[in-house]
């Protein structure tokens, strides 16, 4: 069997994508039953060193972006009041950074970016040369498919279950099905 790029990342991404706005809902949701300001529970984190859930949801769509930026041959999707063109997870001014409904207007947006994206432009880039640049602007060379194998879908997934921890963790009443979504059939 054989599974493209494109299925690997956009086809994995997207789902995934889609469940990290329904753990967001039931956040809203819980801060509303509890009076809860939705910013409290954005800024939560499990470690002091760790980032905010809202950082994490940030850094999900940027690694989404890149990647899929990398392997399509094309400019990666910029946001508003973003550094470098993408979602800036850098601590700002709390007025300015976004809410629940703007985080999952951007999982919006890089959902609609990454299906838009040429999935044969995708498949085409297993073994192109691509260069991930870190916010610190130090590079590592990659092939498409070592991208996406062993840097961004490993980040993608750890910003998500973080995500999902967090929730867990401050109360948010979630269930492993919350995190994985509901079944899908296989591609034909």
């Amino acid at each position: 069997m054989t599974i493209s790029l494109h299925e690997a990342s956009v086809g994995v991404y997207v789902p995934y994508l889609r469940n990290l706005a329904g753990l967001l809902d039931h956040a809203a949701a819980h801060a509303t039953a509890r009076k809860i300001d939705p910013a409290v529970l954005l800024g939560l984190r499990l470690a002091p060193n760790m980032f905010s859930l809202r950082q994490q949801v940030e850094e999900t769509n940027r690694h989404v972006i890149l990647s899929c930026a990398l392997l399509a041959g094309c400019e990666p999707l910029a946001f508003a009041n973003s550094e470098r063109g993408i979602a800036s997870c850098e601590p700002g001014i709390a007025s300015s950074e976004p809410g629940i409904a703007e985080l999952k207007s951007r999982i919006a947006a890089t959902i609609d970016f990454a299906e838009g994206l040429p999935p044969a432009a995708i498949d085409a880039a297993t073994d192109k040369d691509v260069v991930f640049t870190f916010r610190s602007g130090a590079t590592r060379q990659f092939t498409g498919r070592s991208l996406l194998l062993t840097f961004s879908l490993p980040q993608f997934f750890f910003r998500v279950a973080t995500a999902y921890d967090i929730l867990r963790h401050a109360g948010v009443d979630l269930a492993k099905k919350d995190f994985l979504g509901p079944p899908r059939a296989p591609q034909a």
